[in-house]
């Protein structure tokens, strides 16, 4: 499993002839990072003096961001192997009308659901920026700049995310899935770019 390996092997994987893990796997890690960073800004804030007032607020967006983690985390193997279902489709037999009907059938499946892991990263990611603007805004001041890191990995891990959705809507002939998908892919592109200009107003550097 990904999660497993240590930074270097992950890297060295990764830039490997291998295509997992890939776009997909990076862009659950980024929204990994983004969170992770969260948690140490509000992790960092909290029993701190001057931030009493915030303090029981800091911990809830710590255990927010804590759990996230783990989901991002996993997620990041689930996108390396979403493609499975369709390689193995593909290799169907495909002698009969039937067995043909039923190749395409599976493919398309597994083409919705390749779509549907990066789709629930983006989505879930596009979750997290009012937690980050009330940790520009609250935490640790010595530590904004770590929320308004968490900010920009959050707006590149949507981003990464809805391409590789887009990617493989492109192979879909669901018409009527396809417009919906394309519809919420804008949607959260647009979100991803307007909330991370709203957090980074925030800064005070």
């Amino acid at each position: 499993m990904l999660k497993e390996l240590g930074l270097q092997a992950f890297l060295n994987q990764l830039e490997s002839n291998e295509p997992v893990p890939g776009g997909g796997s990076v862009a659950a890690l980024s929204s990994a990072l983004s969170v992770a960073l969260g948690a140490m800004v509000a992790n960092l804030t909290v029993g701190k003096k001057n931030y009493e007032a915030v303090n029981d607020e800091m911990q809830a967006v710590a255990a927010r961001m804590s759990n996230h983690k783990v989901y991002f985390v996993d997620m990041i193997d689930k996108d390396a192997t979403s493609f499975d279902s369709v390689m193995k489709a593909y290799k169907l037999p495909k002698e009969t009308e039937e067995e043909k009907a039923h190749r395409t059938q599976m493919i398309q499946e597994g083409m919705k659901y390749a779509a549907s892991v990066p789709y629930e990263v983006a989505k879930t990611t596009s979750e997290l920026f009012n937690d980050l603007a009330f940790l520009v805004e609250n935490g640790n001041q010595n530590a904004q700049t770590d929320a308004l890191v968490a900010a920009m990995m959050a707006r590149t891990a949507i981003l990464s995310a809805l391409y590789n959705v887009k990617i493989n809507l492109g192979s879909i002939k669901d018409e009527a899935y396809v417009a919906d998908m394309t519809s919420k892919v804008k949607a959260l592109e647009e979100k991803a770019i307007s909330e991370e200009k709203r957090v980074l107003s925030l800064s005070t550097l």
